[in-house]
């Protein structure tokens, strides 16, 4: 079976992990014409609120408001993320299977210990999805060896230092629709409620919280709102005229 190459893929830990970490960036791309897959690594089993069918039908839902070209899912257990030459190959499958241009992940440093360790795999098969001596096959097909031009880390809990901001100021509540998609996660009493535990996401205050640093990062670069990126690689520039203000006809 043949693919339809990608522009970009974002690997996640977690349905959900992209919508939160970036998923305005995700719409903007979208907007523009691009093919976005995201490639979540669990099902959630661990999660302390919705089961796992659940969140499979939300994560649809989710990609339908992000307009994705496709989504995958991994299959690795939740809790058990680690960069086992298994789960290295199978990351390797899909970057191969893709051909992005871009590579999206979460940053290094993170409050969950899956997306510390989704980082450390996901740059593990990047760089050994582009050799030739790494073999991998997919629907029986031997798969080519490709390596993405760029790597940029999403933020999600914790704060970095970023190497840049993108502009959401249009397609913000865009993505707050993406993530209430989650009702089991993010807070959507409209939606579901139930007796299980508040997490740190699930708290009303949470969402509030995300649009209060969207628009603090916003007004770093003199828009509404903004999401922050950290780029693995230094980022080259043709020239400072990128800068200038084009002359318009």
């Amino acid at each position: 079976m043949k693919y339809q190459k990608a522009d970009i893929l974002v690997f996640a830990a977690h349905p959900d992990d992209a919508e939160l970490g970036c998923g305005g960036s995700l719409i903007k791309l979208s907007n523009e014409g691009k093919k976005i897959v995201i490639v979540d690594a669990t099902q959630s089993e661990l999660s302390t609120r919705g089961t796992i069918e659940l969140r499979k039908q939300e994560a649809e839902h989710a990609g339908d408001i992000l307009k994705l070209h496709a989504r995958e899912n991994l299959e690795i257990y939740d809790g058990t993320i680690d960069s086992s030459q298994q789960n290295i190959l199978k990351v390797v499958q899909q970057i191969r299977k893709w051909k992005p241009e871009i590579l999206i992940m979460p940053p290094q440093f993170e409050r969950h210990p899956d997306h510390e360790e989704m980082h450390r795999l996901v740059r593990k098969a990047a760089f050994f999805s582009g050799l030739q001596k790494i073999e991998t096959e997919f629907d029986g097909e031997k798969q080519e060896p490709h390596r993405a031009k760029k790597m940029f880390c999403f933020m999600q809990t914790y704060d970095f230092q970023p190497s840049f901001y993108v502009d959401i100021s249009e397609t913000l509540d865009e993505k707050v629709r993406a993530m209430k998609a989650f009702a089991s996660q993010f807070h959507n009493p409209e939606v579901y409620t139930s007796e299980e535990p508040e997490t740190f996401i699930s708290r009303p205050g949470f969402l509030e919280m995300l649009e209060s640093r969207a628009r603090y990062f916003g007004e770093k670069i003199g828009v509404k709102y903004a999401e922050a990126f950290y780029s693995v690689e230094p980022i080259g520039l043709d020239s400072l005229s990128i800068f200038l203000k084009q002359n318009e006809d």
